[in-house]
């Protein structure tokens, strides 16, 4: 878990987590109500903006693997210890 030092406020605007079989959990979430999503689903050198570049799929196989991977949890500064402990319910049945 994020922690915040002592006498600082957390700016986070995103939770992300890495899991295996990523899809079967976002499903998973998602039917439960949870509103997790991909913010991120193309690795940095494999974007339109960059193909200049001249990378391929490869050539970074560590971000590769991770973009396969993540997906955002709920995260807002309104967020409920409920609607928390929801999230992680949902999220151990659907690595379970």
């Amino acid at each position: 878990m994020p922690a915040t030092l002592p006498g600082n406020e957390h700016i986070w605007h995103l939770y992300v987590i890495r899991v295996p079989h990523r899809d079967a959990v976002l499903k998973s979430l998602n039917d439960a109500g949870v509103g997790a999503g991909v913010h991120y689903p193309v690795p940095v050198h494999l974007q339109g903006a960059f193909k200049q570049l001249g990378h391929k799929e490869g050539d970074f196989p560590a971000a590769e693997k991770a973009a396969k991977e993540i997906l955002s949890l709920p995260m807002f500064a309104e967020i409920t210890a409920e609607q928390q402990q929801a999230t992680v319910d949902a999220l151990k049945k659907a690595v379970a």
